[in-house]
């Protein structure tokens, strides 16, 4: 039998004899992960002390929530021009709502339902 022809049962011979050779780690390399392993667990005891947890005042979380500074300055603005326009508001304004509530029929309501008006009112009285 030559070195580059093998048969099958010659195959099968040496896969069983190296099935039956089970391989050992050397002593030198199962004494450094027998090391590694004890620094690990060494530096897992130190770390399990409890961690702290840094509390954060809740107007800095609603501020963080709410986009920061550059929001709160256009929420400010949007509250001052509200408030603004409901005390003192521009005459096309007050003229506006003045004539949409004080007219005498209720043009500004909407029948969503005509047919049922017997049973489905909308405006009392």
């Amino acid at each position: 039998m030559d070195k580059h022809s093998l048969d099958d049962a010659a195959l099968d011979d040496l896969f069983a004899t190296a099935r039956a050779q089970a391989p050992q780690p050397s002593f030198d390399l199962m004494d450094r992960v027998l090391s590694d392993a004890l620094s690990v667990q060494e530096l897992a005891a130190a770390d399990t002390a409890e961690p702290q947890v840094k509390s954060e005042p809740f107007w800095r979380a609603a501020l963080a929530g709410l986009g920061g500074w550059p929001a709160m300055a256009g929420l400010a603005t949007a509250c001052v021009g509200g408030v603004w326009i409901g005390i003192n508001p521009p005459d096309l304004v007050s003229e506006s709502a003045t004539v949409f509530f004080a007219l005498e029929t209720d043009s500004y309501l909407v029948d969503a339902m005509p047919g049922f008006s017997a049973e489905f009112d909308l405006v009392e009285g």
